[in-house]
């Protein structure tokens, strides 16, 4: 086997006994006194080249004296450049921390009994709890006073986040990471088998509707244990080191059961945020799916903060995986010039896309003037009233639907077949483009020519919506909000403009309903006559609202915006 156990390059005198670290107290930014332990940061590393320029830009962006952390690498059986990666950064950063060392086997076969990279036949498990109870030995032998158990697909971007476990005083602590769905590195709940059982509670901390500390049977990825502790003395990732053990051969089982059986709660704290976790792969999936993945978490973390970053040292490994182009006309997105933030945000998703998109600027509403508005034939259609809030409609509103309008004379002045608009505030779903790709393909497998197909809304109605023949994932689009992003075909555009909707304007996701004939106001409806627009949905949709109402990071330009307070109809 080619174990690389460098002592020359890789290796400075890790927790020298006789040379241990001073316990010195400094006056932190977190505003109290704080002494600075030393701290074991293991690290288990196998195919996971496009993650690591991530998470290892994040692990050196941590704020925390290197002179007090030492790290042990352990990377084996890759088929991709992971050990390529870790000596490159290894070799700059060596000199920063208190010791690296590496265990580095350059051997790309497969553990026996493994049939792909994601699967976990009982040797891989038998090897993980090897290695993960050599690092927990390691740092009981050399003094540590931490241990931190860390995954290379974890990218921990609170760099404040060791001190803040560690002031948390717990003997196992670990941050709460979130994912591109529900997954996360804690359970609430366990089996008496001791498997994953959901709970009403995981989603309350998931969601961070509760915040804090929280006891759980289950936590891992990112686990620290503070090896002061006399408790933590029997924690073990090895079975045989517990008294007739009859649980699942797995290291992080084990391990929880060994925390159950020495009285040791674990926590998990989502008082912060603090980073992100990949979603574990499944048995049959290949190390493509893995960055198609990383992908899906990227677009996620742009929702909620700037883009996941890397070092430069390490851009050659970031890559974007192929995958086939979405395959309409033209892709438009709707932006105010005022809301750079959007722009940015939606730019840095489509580059993760790879998609080509016009930015449209947005009619502003709030700087809409009545000559203007009469300059461009808007008229108020009569009556109306906002059906939630009984007020007439905004400024901004009128603005959004002069927006979606300038898009549709765009569609038909140029004769496209199908345009995809979207809106700056949307959130793409896991595998956007994959599943738009097949969309598409059910779209023109159509016996019938559709019009419009709601990518993200709002249904209005309970009543189930009918499945349209033939097709996995489109239905017959009920009464809906929201225009945040839809498909429009050339004669579905046409079909909008040719109804003059400027002269009795209306917002435009009571607009849509109408012309496709499921809006429940008659008196509404009477205004265009014409209401043969086809109108599907994709079912699961494959968008939603970045922010929903009273979240963080909620804004209406619309709702903000000032009513319409003229009234008669001419002056406008």
């Amino acid at each position: 086997m080619a174990v690389v156990r460098s002592v020359v390059t890789f290796i400075l005198i890790l927790f020298n006994p006789i040379n241990v670290f001073t316990n010195e107290t400094i006056e932190t930014d977190l505003q109290m006194p704080f002494k600075f332990n030393t701290v074991l940061i293991s690290i288990l590393v196998r195919n996971k080249e496009h993650t690591l320029p991530y998470f290892l830009t994040y692990l050196e962006r941590l704020d925390y004296p290197k002179d007090r952390i030492a790290l042990l690498f352990f990377s084996d059986h890759n088929i991709d450049r992971s050990i390529e990666v870790l000596k490159k950064w290894i070799t700059v950063n060596i000199k920063n921390y208190h010791s690296i060392e590496s265990v580095l086997d350059e051997e790309s076969t497969r553990i026996p009994g493994e049939e792909g990279v994601a699967h976990w036949p009982r040797e891989r498990y038998s090897h993980i709890m090897d290695l993960r109870e050599e690092a927990i030995s390691l740092a009981r032998h050399k003094w540590a006073d931490y241990i931190w158990v860390l995954d290379a697909d974890v990218f921990i971007t609170n760099p404040n986040t060791l001190h803040k476990l560690m002031l948390k005083r717990k003997i196992i602590t670990a941050p709460m990471l979130r994912s591109d769905g529900l997954y996360s590195n804690f359970w609430c709940g366990m089996t008496p088998e001791f498997y994953y059982r959901r709970t009403e509670e995981y989603s309350q901390i998931l969601g961070r509707k509760k915040k804090g500390c929280f006891s759980v049977p289950m936590v891992h990825s990112a686990v620290l244990i503070d090896l002061r502790a006399v408790m933590s003395d029997d924690l073990t990732y090895n079975p045989e080191n517990l008294h007739e053990y009859s649980g699942p051969h797995d290291d992080i089982i084990t391990f929880a059961r060994s925390a159950n059986i020495s009285g040791v709660n674990m926590f998990v704290c989502n008082d912060e945020t603090y980073g992100y976790v990949m979603v574990p792969m499944e048995k049959d999936d290949r190390l493509n799916y893995d960055l198609l993945q990383l992908k899906n978490l990227k677009l996620e973390v742009l929702v909620e903060s700037g883009p996941l970053e890397y070092n430069v040292l390490l851009q050659e490994y970031v890559s974007i995986p192929e995958e086939d182009l979405i395959p309409v006309d033209e892709t438009f997105m709707i932006n105010l010039l005022r809301r750079p933030d959007r722009r940015k945000r939606m730019e840095a998703s489509f580059a993760e896309l790879r998609l080509d998109v016009t930015i449209v600027n947005a009619v502003d509403g709030q700087l809409l003037t009545d000559d203007e508005l009469n300059r461009l034939g808007v008229k108020l259609m009569p009556g109306y009233k906002d059906p939630y809030h009984k007020r007439p409609m905004k400024r901004g509103e009128i603005g959004c639907f002069l927006s979606h309008y300038n898009i549709w004379k765009e569609v038909v002045d140029k004769n496209y077949d199908i345009a995809m608009i979207l809106e700056d505030d949307v959130r793409f779903e896991p595998f956007f483009t994959r599943k738009m790709v097949y969309l598409i393909e059910e779209l023109k497998r159509l016996p019938f020519q559709w019009d419009l197909v709601y990518l993200g809304r709002k249904r209005l109605q309970e009543k189930e919506e009918q499945q349209v023949t033939g097709t996995d994932y489109l239905v017959w689009a009920g009464y809906s909000y929201w225009t945040l992003g839809y498909l429009l075909s050339g004669q579905g555009a046409k079909k909008l403009i040719a109804q003059d909707p400027l002269s009795n304007i209306i917002p435009v996701d009571e607009y849509l309903p109408i012309l496709y004939d499921k809006h429940p106001e008659d008196e509404w409806k009477n205004f265009f006559p014409i209401r043969n627009l086809i109108a599907l949905s994709v079912e699961p949709l494959v968008l939603y609202p970045a922010w929903y109402l009273h979240e963080e990071g909620y804004v209406s330009d619309t709702e903000d915006s000032p009513t319409i307070t003229t009234t008669p109809r001419t002056e406008l």
